[in-house]
């Protein structure tokens, strides 16, 4: 049994998302706004045996939870031959994935048959118009198609919302409607300054607070769902029992829980969402570096971490956003559809 990794804030390395592409089918203003981007070569993207051969390594250490991210995963060639191989390991207690659900009509199936354990969509509106603004993207009935087809297979699936105001704010009511009628659980998210939002400012972040006033005065009383968990969201009940989340990662980190790290596609390792670097694991295995010397290294460099990022950009002084565009173009490691969310 492996040994429990703790970093200088004594939180465990457990949690692993694997981003299989840095490419995308969409192009949300939150995440990729800009007209144009630089993508990682595709010689430095891992092979599907490269990825398993890193996280064999990381289940090594203590990580039990994998999340497949992109960019968008389902645009990666024959990925549930990547889901198939790791849920064969039966040290991954929790595999999941997030998408934006455009190509998951096509492959929920396949996902399922896979060994998948659990999935998440991304769905900010239910409006076409305003999909198309937002996603830039005419694709909402691929979304809602995908997740129609996906909820009897996935059951408990989760839906993901980023809320901005003055965008999505007014469809709160509308998500929580749409997923009771496939047993999904909304998750309400802050607009988060992480990689690409050239766009944010913190007046355009409704907050948790702001969220719950809003249901409670649709649906009456909110009560906290109570549960001991390092998930981001926190989970709370209307009065028939339908429960619903809000991460809100901008207002209130949970950055002292965290245990989440990120693996890029071609396999760099970011310790925070906010980091500005992370540790090259591909030039190590692709320069022949065994298993233990990979140990060694993750080991290590998760031992000193201190990061807080969430809290220390809470404490910023005139907070705007985090990275400028001409530093995004040089360095595609820093968008958010190459680390994963």
């Amino acid at each position: 049994m492996s040994r429990v990794i703790l970093d200088q804030h004594q939180r465990p390395l457990r949690n692993l998302r694997l981003s299989v592409t840095d490419r995308c089918n969409l192009r949300c203003s939150y995440c990729m706004p800009e007209p144009e981007y630089v993508w990682l070569p595709r010689e430095d993207i891992l092979h599907f045996e490269e990825m398993e051969q890193l996280v064999d390594v990381f289940l090594d250490l203590g990580v039990d939870r994998i999340r497949l991210t992109g960019g968008e995963p389902l645009v990666r060639r024959d990925v549930p031959t990547l889901v198939a191989a790791l849920a064969a390991r039966p040290r991954i207690t929790d595999l999941a994935m997030t998408t934006n659900g455009v190509l998951l009509a096509e492959q929920a199936r396949a996902l399922a048959d896979a060994g998948l354990h659990r999935l998440t969509v991304s769905l900010d509106t239910l409006r076409p118009g305003r999909f198309r603004d937002l996603a830039r993207a005419d694709d909402l009935d691929k979304v809602l198609a995908g997740i129609a087809a996906a909820a009897p297979i996935f059951p408990g699936i989760k839906i993901d919302t980023v809320v901005i105001r003055g965008i999505n704010d007014d469809e709160l009511v509308d998500l929580v409607e749409f997923c009771r009628q496939y047993r999904a659980e909304v998750r309400f998210i802050e607009y988060m300054d992480v990689g690409g939002a050239t766009h944010w400012s913190m007046d355009r972040v409704v907050p948790r607070a702001q969220i719950l006033q809003e249901l409670s005065r649709a649906y009456g009383a909110i009560l906290p769902a109570a549960e001991p968990s390092s998930a981001p969201a926190d989970r709370y009940r209307l009065p028939d029992g339908t429960i619903f989340g809000v991460i809100s990662s901008t207002t209130q980190p949970f950055c002292s829980a965290c245990d989440r790290s990120r693996l890029t596609a071609d396999g760099l390792w970011y310790l925070c969402l906010y980091a500005q670097g992370g540790l090259d694991l591909r030039r190590a295995l692709r320069g022949g570096a065994s298993a233990a010397q990979l140990a060694g290294m993750i080991r290590a460099t998760w031992h000193d971490r201190r990061d807080r990022g969430a809290e220390d950009r809470l404490t910023a002084r005139d907070r705007v956003p985090l990275i400028p565009v001409d530093t995004l173009r040089r360095d595609p490691h820093l968008e958010m559809h190459t680390r994963g969310g």
